[in-house]
């Protein structure tokens, strides 16, 4: 419980740090979110209107402490202003619209990629030589040395453009009304097939081979040599002594991912056009939406540092030997 509360309290100061910096970035910038909505509207807008804007956003000529201060207040809340992009909804109204769809997608793909690439990591470090293990890292590393989004491109023309398996774009059809129905839910699968393959066709080698190199080494070590020794059945070997100790490494990659992933895959979904955290960032900088920039930037610091303060829990339930150091 020490160990964990120190770290709680390493990340809570990182938090700060982040919060801090996020407050005073976008002041160091030059111009305003006030002035960018006042130049939408093409001199349509009354000059009186620019310092109702200017409080609108928080842009007062309070001291600096005193604006800080007050940014903190917000943010505790929740409350993180006006979006100019998507005004007058809040920040937070925005980012919870694409936050739903973000963890959706490529909550998915990181989860399928982990799980396929370990088990696949684990198979051929246990046929070691063999086939599995002559075939499958290769083609994968290569699928992984190509830009995701030029995959997700590739399989938009072949399989959606030109053979019509699948939709070219968006979360669901038009012609849709959201709920929990079969129709939509499949509809929705049918959208995601494609953006969610990509990604994992290009991170399967990843995971692969991190799980494949750790196990040969845990394979090597003594208390797995004892069991095999013992007469234990293969299977119980890899599973009970061996790929729970060279799981620990590909978990913290594993909690690092699933921080990232409230970032939304950037790339995927602009070819795409998916409604995620990844869609909506590169709105906000078109339209130089800086309240909508820190609220997503503010959300993704905030999803990494807690996924890894998870992953400190998992690592430290699954090794003693942390347990043991931290007592």
């Amino acid at each position: 419980m020490r160990f964990l509360l120190r770290r709680a309290g390493f990340y809570l100061v990182a938090a700060w740090v982040a919060v801090t910096l996020n407050f005073f970035l976008p002041r160091l910038m030059p111009g305003d979110p006030a002035t960018a909505l006042f130049a939408r509207f093409r001199g349509r807008l009354a000059p009186e209107a620019m310092q109702a804007l200017r409080e609108a956003f928080g842009l007062t000529n309070a001291p600096l402490a005193k604006q800080y201060l007050t940014y903190l207040a917000h943010a505790l809340r929740g409350d993180f202003g006006t979006s100019v992009a998507y005004y007058p909804a809040s920040v937070l109204h925005v980012i919870g619209s694409g936050l739903v769809w973000t963890l959706f997608l490529a909550g998915s793909a990181v989860v399928v990629s982990f799980a396929i690439g370990t088990l696949l990591g684990i198979a051929a470090a246990w046929w070691r030589r063999g086939w599995v293990d002559g075939l499958l890292p290769p083609t994968l590393v290569f699928l992984g040395a190509l830009p995701y989004f030029w995959l997700a491109m590739v399989a938009l023309y072949v399989l959606g453009f030109s053979w019509g398996w699948f939709p070219l774009g968006h979360a669901y059809s038009d012609d849709l009304t959201p709920g929990w129905t079969w129709t939509f839910v499949l509809d929705v699968l049918q959208h995601a097939a494609l953006p969610v393959g990509s990604i994992v066709l290009a991170s399967l080698g990843g995971w692969l081979l991190s799980m494949r190199n750790t196990m040969i080494a845990v394979l090597g070590s003594d208390h797995v040599n004892l069991a095999r020794a013992k007469g234990l059945h293969p299977a119980r070997v890899v599973l009970r002594y061996a790929a729970p100790n060279a799981l620990l490494p590909s978990i913290t990659s594993f909690g690092m991912a699933l921080g990232f992933v409230l970032g939304g895959s950037l790339l995927t979904e602009i070819v795409f056009s998916y409604p995620g955290q990844g869609y909506l960032l590169v709105q906000a900088v078109r339209n130089q939406d800086y309240p909508l920039m820190q609220g997503i930037f503010l959300v993704i610091t905030l999803a990494v540092l807690g996924a890894n303060w998870l992953v400190d829990v998992v690592v430290l339930w699954l090794d003693p030997r942390i347990r043991d150091s931290a007592s």
